[in-house]
């Protein structure tokens, strides 16, 4: 049995502009099936939108193709590149976006990573691509042709000076860690740069965070309804949240504010 082909899209375009897109992939690959991990980015949040698609993308099957549009940059001299990742078990996902940043830690949450300029036009929607829209006329067909078996290596040349994005690095202390906030999703948890590689907390241990003490915990059931917490999330980074509230109203912090945590 021949598995359908997967093919991912994630924005910042809302309700509209999407569906476009759709339209453009099925008909160059009808069989394909089409997952929307998200359309809702913040407006030209290129930060938020990596981590989406760093936290989700791994998940998916062998062979899926993520197309990602968030693109402050259209129309401008910013180049459209498409990415070949392979795991270490051999496992290879393929990206396709702009070049700022977007689709890098996607990438590197897979393994290596090689980087092609898109400048093949037989893989634009037509001759005439919108100045604005090149995620319908680029990325899109580019992306479904590549899910059909276009070699990645004839979509352009292979580029090593793609912009970078990462996440920043958090700083660990003898009895404190340093880090940033790089997202705080839809329940308003506050997800930071510190990876659990770093942390060493255990469940009841009491942090001090913004001058407020706070309990590591393993989920957050555990704390009281309208209490903060702080703990591990499924994305493996540390999060602070509020118990059936809002984290990011409770402290009134928001994406690149920094963070102390002592112990």
């Amino acid at each position: 049995m021949v598995r359908a082909m997967v093919i991912t899209l994630l924005s910042d375009f809302g309700d509209l502009y999407p569906a476009s897109m759709k339209g453009v992939i099925l008909g160059i690959a009808p069989d394909a099936n089409i997952v929307d991990i998200s359309h809702s980015i913040p407006a030209q949040d290129v930060l938020a939108g990596a981590f989406m698609l760093a936290a989700s993308a791994k998940y998916f099957p062998p062979g899926t193709v993520h197309i990602a549009v968030v693109d402050p940059g259209v129309g401008t001299k910013r180049r459209a590149i498409a990415i070949r990742a392979e795991s270490k078990n051999n496992v290879i996902h393929y990206f396709i976006g702009p070049d700022n940043g977007l689709l890098i830690p996607a990438a590197g949450s897979i393994g290596d990573f090689q980087v092609f300029e898109i400048t093949n036009k037989i893989l634009y929607r037509d001759a005439d691509v919108s100045a604005t829209f090149h995620g319908r006329d680029i990325f899109a067909p580019a992306g479904a042709h590549i899910s059909k078996g276009f070699e990645i290596e004839n979509v352009g040349g292979q580029i090593k000076d793609f912009v970078a994005l990462d996440f920043g690095k958090a700083r660990r202390f003898k009895d404190s860690i340093e880090g940033s906030i790089i997202f705080i999703d839809t329940f308003g948890n506050i997800i930071t740069n510190i990876h659990s590689e770093i942390v060493d907390y255990r469940p009841g241990d009491v942090l001090d965070i913004w001058n407020e003490r706070i309990v590591f915990q393993s989920s957050y059931g555990l704390s009281g309804e309208g209490e903060p917490l702080a703990l591990i999330g499924s994305h493996s980074y540390l999060e602070i949240a509020v118990n059936r509230g809002s984290a990011a109203q409770f402290f009134n912090k928001k994406q690149g504010d920094g963070l102390l945590i002592k112990t």
